[in-house]
């Protein structure tokens, strides 16, 4: 993903205020990987600081990418590139992708691929252009389960570079792959899989996969998470979109990416560079960020928005009590065509991460597996795990591929 920074390629985050930017160093998961034996290829396209859900708001000079099975479609987002060229690759291949609200299983659902996001701190952040710093994970995008077993061993662990990288036990990841999960329950989230809800492609899929996954000895049990259905979106946006104001607040001109000649006073030349180098999805989200932040509405807005995560997290934590892993479709609809998208207001754009967005606020491990095809489009089935469950997800997940 572009926002991940590579030694002496140019990196963006897929905007155009960071035209020109060549980092010096390598990002902490990028190396790690180089030491392994890895060659980098190239960064993928991706929403312009990963703001979207279907990776149309790229910044100038850059494709949106289409996704490989119907190009009238999107590939998701906002790491959408990283998805579609997982999918296309025919050689053994894996994309670093990054996810705030969703942005790794989003695409992996809409392309058919394997989206595996890690428990928050997992993987250092260390090398990450930020979106929102308590938010942000970087996870394996890849063709098999497998695959991503392979990159969680070699990026995973604590870096004195990144504070909130964690001291997680060292795990060969890969030897659970094929690992049965044995007498393990599976919590169907009820306000996900209810009537009406889901495409009928998708709920097909969905509650057919369940059904194999029953008869391999998984116990099934309906879960809720009434508050997470209710609130979490809210909640992302109004922790989200103060984080990204203050992280972009550095982007102004002065020490790299765009810049121009200096004329008239500070403020000036900053709002010339910003109102030029921006999107228009950056522009809302720093506004209503820049907003929330504000003196006076601090408190009403980003603090309690934290006090609510804490409860939305305390729902998760009670779920896991009763069972292994929650399950649910990763998205409630295939792929959308370009001219659909078009016609989605802004809100419609954010409540697409309705499904996938609890368990980004909670920093839940999760991992999107394709579960089969909908008149020819892939359809994602997402298990999310309590904290550092990744091997669980592992076992379930190369379960569910065997299946197919």
């Amino acid at each position: 993903k572009d926002s991940i920074c590579v030694k002496v390629i140019e990196s963006r985050a897929g905007s155009k205020i960071l035209s020109g930017f060549i980092p010096q160093r390598n990002a902490t998961v990028v190396e790690r990987a180089i030491a392994e034996g890895a060659i980098v290829v190239g960064k993928n396209s991706q929403d312009e600081f990963g703001f979207g859900s279907y990776n149309v708001n790229v910044g100038v000079g850059f494709e949106v990418p289409k996704n490989p099975f119907d190009e009238k479609r999107a590939c998701g987002g906002s790491s959408g590139g990283s998805a579609g060229f997982a999918s296309l690759t025919k050689f053994s291949h894996a994309s670093f992708g990054e996810s705030t609200g969703g942005s790794i299983v989003c695409p992996a659902s809409f392309c058919g691929v394997v989206g595996f996001t890690p428990t928050y701190g997992q993987f250092s952040r260390y090398g990450l252009i930020d979106y929102g710093n308590s938010l942000d994970k970087i996870g394996p995008i890849t063709k098999t389960v497998e695959d991503s077993a392979i990159v969680l061993e070699s990026a995973s662990g604590v870096d004195p570079n990144d504070s909130t990288s964690v001291h997680s036990k060292k795990e060969n990841f890969s030897s659970f792959v094929g690992e049965k999960p044995n007498g393990k329950t599976l919590g169907v989230v009820k306000e996900f899989c209810e009537k009406g809800r889901l495409e009928s492609g998708v709920e097909k899929i969905f509650f057919d996969k369940l059904s194999a996954l029953e008869k391999e000895g998984f116990k099934i049990k309906e879960v809720s998470l009434a508050l997470n259905e209710k609130f979490a979106i809210p909640t992302y946006y109004l922790m989200s979109t103060p984080e990204a104001s203050t992280n972009l607040a550095r982007f102004c001109g002065m020490r790299y990416g765009l810049q121009k000649d200096f004329s008239g006073n500070f403020n000036e030349y900053f709002s010339q560079i910003r109102s030029e180098g921006f999107g228009l999805e950056v522009k809302r989200r720093l506004m209503l960020g820049t907003f929330a932040r504000m003196s006076g509405f601090r408190d009403a807005y980003y603090l309690r928005a934290l006090k609510v995560r804490s409860k939305l997290l305390k729902e998760f934590k009670a779920a896991f009590k009763k069972v292994d892993f929650l399950v649910h479709p990763t998205m409630p609809f295939v792929a959308p065509t370009f001219s659909e998208i078009k016609n989605f207001s802004p809100l419609q754009h954010y409540y697409a991460d309705l499904f996938i967005c609890p368990a980004n606020l909670g920093g839940f491990p999760h991992v999107s597996v394709n579960a089969g095809f909908s008149n020819g489009l892939p359809v994602g089935f997402m298990f999310t795990s309590d904290h550092f469950g990744e091997s669980e997800l592992i076992r379930a997940g190369s379960l569910l591929e065997e299946l197919k």
